[in-house]
């Protein structure tokens, strides 16, 4: 096996290439929702993790430089919504933009924080902590309820800027 990698430091101003090494690790899509005092707001994200079972914790990441920031790191509560792979179309509206909730299915939690239908999971959050990270802030959330789909459908996946989904090897 060769190693073709091109080895550069983060610290030299190459953003670009700096990005594309980050886009190498595909990942799931969420949307995250928020109630503010305009209504109801939402950005695309993929920084989501699990961080801890015991307390249930869990963490995501927007961009200090987008408009959305401040009402997410100053919210009380807030709502992570794992996307299916039918969802694209979530996905790149909350991408763009945060406000334009028409033409989805979704309701209000009890904390008045936008919901989505049809998602793989939900996770119903308190904001626990909000911390500096660089250009972003890490906002680690309380896990409060939990909804599950368990049909087994795939996940919008987000690799390399794109999307798509994982198919299984058959390993039978």
């Amino acid at each position: 096996m060769s190693d073709d990698l091109i080895p550069f430091s983060p610290d030299s101003g190459d953003a670009p290439a700096l990005r594309r090494a980050f886009g190498r690790f595909g990942t799931g899509v969420t949307v995250v929702t928020v109630k503010t005092a305009q209504g109801p707001l939402g950005m695309t994200a993929n920084s989501f993790a699990s961080v801890s079972l015991d307390p249930p914790l869990v963490l995501w990441s927007p961009a200090i430089s987008s408009k959305r920031h401040d009402s997410f790191t100053s919210a009380a509560s807030f709502c992570i919504h794992v996307l299916g792979a039918d969802q694209e179309d979530l996905a790149q509206r909350f991408a763009s933009q945060g406000h334009d909730f028409s033409g989805f299915d979704w309701t209000e939690d009890a904390a008045g924080v936008p919901t989505f239908a049809g998602c793989l999971a939900r996770f119903h959050c308190a904001t626990y902590a909000v911390h500096p990270a660089g250009d972003h802030s890490l906002i680690l959330g309380h896990v409060q309820q939990v909804a599950l789909r368990e049909d087994g459908a795939a996940g919008l996946m987000f690799d390399q800027g794109r999307y798509g989904h994982f198919t299984p090897r058959d390993d039978s």
